[in-house]
């Protein structure tokens, strides 16, 4: 086959126009979309269960605190009891969208709707990390973004656990805040 001039500027063409329309098709301001939240590799205990979607995906970031307590009926024994969280939400992109505090657990956006809700179940974490939480949710106070979210998961968690330093009868009453990080996904009844 003889590639001429005249051949080559017919195929130039229809290349160019080719191009020009699959780019003026695409949406250069368009974000892609994130891959929906799967619960395929959680355990069991804390999945969801079926018959609701993911409405919000937060990362929950902040202080625990824990107070050095008397151990309940064991007398002379102390230990670090969970007093509450002080965290704020994020979306993916890091914008925060609302706030994580207790007691009682509270959840809370921006908008001013928030959820409290009762633990269903807990599943280990990986060592030195807060456990993995299902929670049920209670009706939300307020219309907006919480307004209709029935279960909170609480997974990809990150430091939280009490503290490492002594609890006694010499540091009683005394509290330490820890760093943690933990995903929040919200789920709404489909």
């Amino acid at each position: 086959m003889k590639i001429t001039s005249r051949t080559l500027i017919a195929t130039s063409s229809v290349l160019a126009v080719s191009v020009l329309t699959a780019c003026g098709s695409m949406s250069p301001m368009k974000p892609m979309s994130a891959p929906m939240y799967s619960q395929a590799s959680l355990p069991v205990a804390v999945q969801v269960p079926a018959g609701h979607k993911v409405a919000l995906e937060t990362v929950g970031a902040g202080d625990i605190t824990y107070q050095c307590n008397p151990k309940k009926d064991m007398a002379g024994q102390f230990e670090w009891v969970f007093v509450g969280p002080d965290a704020k939400l994020n979306d993916r992109s890091g914008k925060q969208v609302g706030k994580y505090y207790g007691p009682p657990a509270t959840w809370e956006s921006m908008d001013g709707s928030k959820i409290t809700g009762m633990q269903v179940a807990v599943a280990p974490s990986s060592a030195g990390n807060i456990p993995l939480q299902l929670v049920k949710a209670n009706p939300a106070m307020g219309a907006g973004a919480m307004t209709g979210v029935t279960y909170i998961q609480r997974v990809a968690t990150s430091g939280g656990v009490a503290p490492a330093t002594v609890c006694d009868a010499g540091s009683s009453g005394s509290k330490q805040i820890v760093r943690y990080q933990a995903d929040y996904i919200f789920y709404k009844a489909v």
